[in-house]
């Protein structure tokens, strides 16, 4: 290439104006010694390091993958690919894949063969059910699967098992998104479209450092800037990021006051009358109560609160203010914060207020941090019911045992979803035995890692872990299945703005790994799962045909995929849901005209209580809002239940860095970005480093109530006060086991109380210079 992709993340400019289509510009990388015109063949597929779903082809040469390339006609990425495309690929072929089961015999993994692997689990599921219930069992899934394997998952726990405790780790990731755009519509979907980029005045990011999240998104943005007539930048985010370094204005709030500070935002754009009120008039419920709360946030309070400029929150208020397309996106800055949900809605209400919704360059993307989280979500393999279905309402309960032809009685929905947080607590307990790890690696990712360790390790807990590696979680696993990875395996998957790509199988799986749809169908084969008519529960056998059933399931619902179908998708660009007959080439924003999904009796959810999680009963709902409009959610301030104190006077936050995914599984078997990122680091402000006498790269000790790390430092234009640690990196140093290295041996057991999601950025720490400490 002629571009280093690891010095330069983003790539060559290719800028254009407002209204006009993004350039094409196609990345490549394929392995040393091979040329593009000596690859066998192409297959098409699309990105699964990181949400922003970038079609790319996949080469293949000797029945081995030998690189990738962007696909222009790709409406996602026109041909550009993120570092992570480019070079994580070859993890696939790393020496270390499991290729056969494993059980746990005298306390050791052993390999053995598929029937003794799988009728073990069918003996310890019989086993429970018989005398435990449905409610001893749970399915801990990943935003990595595809489609058709989420939604046979969902059917397979709610409708054959029966039991409540399913959820992903798109709750210790984007749980808040959905969760904000349930209280905000009333459903599930992102309004806008990563079009909306093309046409926007201003691009506010709220707590999203695109930059090493969704690299080519960013790198869209950044062709805007270098176009004529740029929009401006509004970026929220205690850190200095290369999203921070080309904002108009940068609000660096203390992490934990976001809720005080969108209040303040919002106070300045009413206040001013920068509002659309026909439109709210029209198309909402909820605005006065909203005017009244913010009536309390002037800039000066809130101010006080964050520890920003008064005078930049009104200049940031003034742009949003006056914004004629506003482009929004929200992330983890939000998400894994204190108040999650409560600040993320404010984001919405912005939009609401302005009347900035279903129009070229006004939209909201409550982002995702995972390729197919969204696919969790609409298939119910995250906590929700499938095709965004409300657990809450009787008739849509009755649609899906219609669906699956089982009796309404078997689909859970005596209490809302168990989330993730609760099911470790409930193993925790001995309630739940058996727990089924997909495609995550929670003891590295959960939050006080070690608590989270010590469950994991009970001997009364039965732990089944399908991965394509020998994860840390997979050590402490009973039984561990061999699964095969993208590229290994044909399905679908949907990105953050409702583009779905299909992902054709490029290569044979190594060894006897199978994919997670076939393992997943062999159990319920093997469990012998029976409608109420004594047929086969699930009656698909291959990927197409469980879309097709998906498709069903989906028709007439928010996220309807009746008009896509696998020959619609090959050959050409992504297609963005809702597509049916009505919206034949999809849908690229939703909320045209204020129509919303938000009938009492078509929606998702009913929403919450924004401080307390409590959920409105169906009955409130219909009384505030019975013609379907949006709703306008006002949110008090409420510190943080874990502050800075003379013993941890510093506020810790965990996050990403651009060159890893997650836990490192694949990227850190790519040499390109492993080299680029080998070890945990620590980043500090330089006036605290010079407080604290340390030095670049000096080791430092980084300490919270739950346990510490050792890392190197590095000096960054983070504000004072607050440090970052990237929580890719498992808990033990592959060197010396006496050196941990996890972030989230730092992080606390709290969470949002409306989307319990994980709080991993409101904890208190110390940090100190290691006594033999030298430059590193």
């Amino acid at each position: 290439m002629a571009v280093d992709r690891i010095a330069d993340p983003w790539g060559p400019r290719t800028p254009y104006g407002p209204g006009e289509q993004w350039p094409e510009r196609i990345d490549q990388f394929l392995a040393h010694g091979v040329e593009a015109d000596s690859v066998d063949r192409w297959a098409q597929s699309a990105a699964v390091l990181h949400s922003n779903g970038d079609g790319l082809d996949i080469a293949v040469k000797d029945d081995r993958i030998v690189g990738v390339r962007g696909r222009a006609v790709d409406r996602v990425n026109r041909g550009r690919l993120d570092p992570k495309d480019l070079f994580g690929w070859q993890a696939n072929g790393s020496s270390d894949r499991l290729t056969a089961p494993l059980i746990r015999v005298d306390g050791q993994l052993r390999t053995t063969d598929w029937d003794t692997a799988m009728e073990r689990i069918v003996m310890r599921s019989k086993q429970l059910l018989d005398d435990h219930g449905p409610g001893s069992i749970g399915f801990y899934t990943s935003g990595q699967l595809f489609l058709e394997e989420y939604y046979t998952q969902a059917v397979v726990a709610h409708a054959a098992i029966g039991t409540n405790h399913v959820d992903g780790n798109t709750r210790l990731c984007t749980a808040t998104a959905a969760e904000a755009l349930k209280e905000s519509f009333a459903s599930d979907g992102q309004p806008g479209s990563y079009t909306d980029i093309d046409h926007a005045d201003v691009i506010a990011l709220f707590g999203h450092n695109v930059a090493e999240t969704q690299t080519v998104l960013w790198a869209r943005m950044l062709d805007r800037l270098a176009g004529p007539t740029p929009p401006a930048i509004v970026c929220i985010d205690p850190r200095s990021t290369p999203v921070a370094e080309h904002a108009t204005v940068h609000l660096a709030p203390l992490p934990g006051t976001n809720v005080a500070l969108m209040n303040a935002l919002l106070h300045e754009i009413i206040g001013h009358g920068w509002i659309d009120d026909q439109y709210i008039a029209a198309h909402t419920v909820g605005f006065d109560e909203l005017r009244r709360r913010v009536e309390e946030f002037p800039p000066d309070r809130a101010a006080e609160i964050c520890g920003v400029n008064a005078d930049q929150i009104r200049c940031a208020a003034e742009i949003l203010g006056n914004a004629e397309h506003l482009l929004s996106t929200v992330l983890q800055g939000f998400y894994q914060s204190h108040q999650a949900t409560a600040a993320s809605v404010q984001v919405n209400n912005i939009h609401l207020v302005r009347g900035m919704l279903g129009k070229p360059g006004c939209g909201v993307l409550q982002m995702n941090g995972q390729p197919t989280a969204e696919n969790t979500r609409e298939c119910g393999a995250d906590g929700d019911l499938a095709g965004f279905r409300n657990w809450a309402n009787p008739d849509h309960i009755a649609e899906l045992a219609r669906l699956w032809n089982v009796e309404p009685r078997q689909i859970p929905h005596y209490a809302p979803p168990t989330h993730a947080m609760q099911m470790f607590r409930f193993a925790e307990e001995g309630t739940l035995r058996m727990l089924w790890v997909s495609a995550t690696n929670p003891a590295v990712t959960l939050p006080d890692l070690t608590r989270i360790r010590r469950i994991l390790k009970q001997e009364r807990l039965f732990l089944i872990v399908q991965d394509i590696f020998l994860t840390e979680t997979a050590e402490l696993a009973d039984v561990v299945l061999p699964a095969a990875a993208w590229g290994e395996k044909t399905g679908t998957f949907t990105n953050a703005d409702r583009t779905v790509h299909i992902s054709e199988k490029a290569i044979e799986p190594p060894g006897c790994a199978r994919s997670d749809l076939d393992i997943f169908l062999d159990y319920a084969r093997r469990m012998d799962f029976r409608d109420k008519d004594g047929q086969p529960l699930i009656s698909w056998k291959d990927p197409e045909s469980a879309f097709e059933a998906w498709k069903k399931c989906s028709a007439g619902r928010p996220c309807d995929y009746t008009g896509i179908s696998y020959a619609k998708l090959r050959g050409g660009t992504g297609i963005q849901w809702p597509c049916n007959a009505e919206h034949p080439d999809g849908t690229e924003r939703l909320y045209a005209e204020g129509k919303f999904w938000s009938d009492p009796q078509y929606c998702e959810a009913y929403g919450k209580d924004l401080i307390t999680g409590a959920p409105l009963e169906p009955t409130e709902y219909r009384a505030m809002n019975p013609y379907g409009k949006a709703i306008i959610k006002a949110a008090e301030y409420i510190p943080a239940h874990e502050r800075p104190s003379e013993a941890y006077p510093y506020v810790l936050i965990t996050g990403r860095t651009v060159y890893h995914f997650h836990t490192r599984t694949k990227t850190a078997r790519a040499p390109e970005l492993q080299r680029a990122a080998p070890e945990v680091w620590v980043e500090i402000a330089e006036a605290d480093a010079h407080r604290l006498g340390v030095q670049e790269g000096q080791l430092v000790e980084v300490t919270t109530a739950r346990g510490g790390i050792t890392c190197p430092a590095r000096i960054g234009r983070i504000r004072p006060g607050v440090v970052f640690v990237p929580f890719h990196y498992g808990y033990w140093d592959s060197s010396d086991r006496d050196h941990r290295r996890a972030g989230n041996e730092l992080t606390l057991t709290d969470w949002d109380p409306v989307s319990k999601q994980p709080t991993f950025k409101t904890a208190a720490a110390r940090v100190q210079l290691c006594r033999s400490a030298g430059p590193q």
